[in-house]
């Protein structure tokens, strides 16, 4: 059982925006949690327009970079777009792609290897990319800010450079190129939570602008609302917070989505048996590990191809690579959690240790993202998980929690790092093998200082408590999907039922899901907790507490209301 907590907030506020909007106080409690506090703004955050969105040219650096993109279009240069290899890159890179080409740029594309070559915009892959296709201009998405080794050997060669990202600046500054359009670099502070493809986007609606107001043919005739689905599958993938411009751009890019008018997603969503409605939860968890796995098993191109491609067969193919990918990457991932789980446990105490560093040789960086991750979720501490090849080279990938600040963490470790990125809760990273250890120790030193002291216990923070009749009112479920889409910073809303009875027996589903019904008189509602299955044996005798997510069912084309179980108390 977790620690609950009810999410704080004053009730005078909360009545007065209940009664101007008409709804129920448990739903103007968790409205007012997430920033609405006026009722003429609770129509703007349940209808989110795309004609609520910030002029582009209001990023750092914009016009230039619209007008060096032109100026190649124009003139028949040959451009490269370099992206990175996560599904943020990939789609970034295959939003550019196609609008550049559809204004009439010749444009090829370039992916750096996970495996081979890391993250990001250097010397090394800039050459590779040179060599292969001669272009004048390279456009980056999602990565290159600080890449100044990268913009020196550019710079030799003649090329030119234009960095789209949303990455943290490191302390070496800006790379010296073209134009780096980055919102870390303005004061918007809503623009500065956009994700690699949200910023692609905006730097392909200036270059719109700026092609209608010359009055360009190719530009009057394109509309970028056919590309939200990329947006949209970027943004989710990338977990950046969804508010502000991130909440408009992927609750459109979800209806563009489920429009199923881009061929490699339709057969993707086919291949993973996602063959509803789409959502949030299909993008994180079905279509972009999927995306993912490419560049995490090294052929992140088969991820962009995908979206490129117009050929049924190919989308196919590529299709069932990828889902093949993922399962392999399910296996390789399963076995370096087990083994970090055994090193962790030999000598872990909750009171003594606040972070957790772990690597070895032979570690696959492409899927030490994902175990940081699950350590974090077991132990609620930042996780480091390092990757080291045969030279002794780690790279390794950083997840943290709430209150913590990964980067500057790791910016105080900096004398024992190759290099390192990223943001608070998430990062990369590279050292040697030989200082391994004292990175380790140093980092312990920084969590101990940053979090002893804190509860540290894993906690269920409530949006509100609610009667079984307000949750079973039909307008109640349709407010709570509207306040959607979910993810970081807007946090699906978290409900508390108080002393509710557990009608009939409750039983097991697929051996893992504890499924039962549960009512208040003669209000009943289904519930499921997914691997939930353990509790059965714990379950009180009398009324239950019970924390949930408010979902649907469909079953044999029947919907029907379902509580998502997040936790179950004895009643109170």
């Amino acid at each position: 059982m977790k620690n609950w907590r009810l999410r704080e907030t004053e009730d005078g506020p909360v009545q007065e925006l209940a009664r101007r909007s008409l709804l129920p106080a448990p739903l103007a409690r968790a409205l007012l949690l997430r920033g609405v506090s006026a009722a003429g703004d609770v129509e703007r955050f349940l209808n989110p327009r795309l004609s609520d969105v910030v002029d582009p040219f209001t990023l750092p650096a914009m016009d230039a970079a619209v007008v060096r993109i032109w100026k190649a279009i124009k003139a028949g240069e040959t451009m490269v777009v370099y992206g990175d290899y996560d599904v943020d890159g990939v789609t970034s890179a295959a939003l550019m792609s196609h609008v550049l080409t559809r204004l009439g740029g010749k444009v090829f594309r370039f992916l750096p290897s996970r495996t081979e070559e890391g993250y990001g915009l250097n010397a090394e892959t800039v050459a590779r990319c040179i060599s292969a296709f001669n272009p004048s201009l390279i456009v980056t998405t999602d990565c290159g800010s600080g890449s100044h080794e990268a913009a020196a050997a550019a710079s030799k060669a003649g090329v030119d450079i234009v960095v789209t990202d949303h990455h943290e600046v490191g302390m070496g500054g800006l790379a010296p190129v073209v134009a780096v359009v980055n919102p870390k670099l303005g004061s918007d502070l809503q623009a500065r939570c956009l994700s690699g493809v949200g910023v692609a986007f905006k730097v392909c609606h200036a270059l719109l602008k700026k092609g209608r107001d010359q009055k360009q043919k190719c530009a009057m005739a394109l509309d970028l609302r056919e590309f939200l689905d990329l947006v949209a599958l970027g943004t989710v993938s990338d977990m950046v917070p969804m508010i502000y411009e991130n909440r408009i751009l992927v609750r459109h890019g979800l209806a563009q989505l489920n429009r199923r008018e881009r061929l490699g997603l339709r057969i993707l969503s086919e291949v993973a048996g996602a063959t509803g409605e789409l959502g949030t939860y299909h993008v994180g968890f079905v279509l972009g590990p999927r995306m993912n796995a490419a560049g995490r098993m090294g052929k992140a191109d088969v991820a962009l191809e995908l979206l490129l491609t117009e050929d049924p067969a190919k989308a196919r193919e590529l299709a069932v690579f990828l889902d093949s990918a993922n399962q392999d990457r399910k296996q390789v991932e399963s076995e370096i959690m087990e083994e970090a789980v055994r090193r962790i446990e030999a000598n872990y105490d909750p009171n003594l240790h606040f972070g957790i560093v772990v690597g070895d040789i032979g570690w696959h960086v492409g899927v030490v993202g994902i175990v940081a991750s699950r350590l974090v979720s077991k132990y609620g501490r930042p996780a480091i998980v390092v990757g080291f090849d045969e030279n002794g080279v780690g790279r390794g990938s950083c997840r943290s929690i709430e209150g913590f600040d990964l980067l500057g963490g790791l910016n105080v470790c900096s004398e024992y790092l190759s290099r390192h990125g990223g943001h608070e809760m998430a990062a990369g990273l590279e050292l040697q093998h030989g200082v391994f250890e004292s990175f380790q120790k140093a980092f312990y030193t920084v969590c101990e200082k940053g979090l002893k002291g804190r509860d540290l216990r894993r906690t269920l923070a409530l949006d509100s408590w609610v009667s079984l009749a307000e949750v079973l009112d039909p307008g109640f479920l349709d407010v709570t999907t509207r306040m959607g889409p979910y993810g970081e910073s807007n946090a699906e809303p978290v409900w508390g039922l108080k002393s509710v009875q557990i009608v009939g027996a409750p039983r097991i589903l697929k051996e893992s899901h504890l499924k039962m019904r549960v009512g208040v008189g003669h209000d009943v509602c289904d519930a499921i907790g997914f691997k939930m299955a353990d509790q059965l044996k714990d379950l009180p005798d009398g009324p239950v507490d019970l924390a949930f997510n408010l979902r649907t069912n469909t079953y044999m084309n029947r919907t029907t209301l379902q509580l998502n179980l997040l936790d179950i108390r004895s009643g109170t």
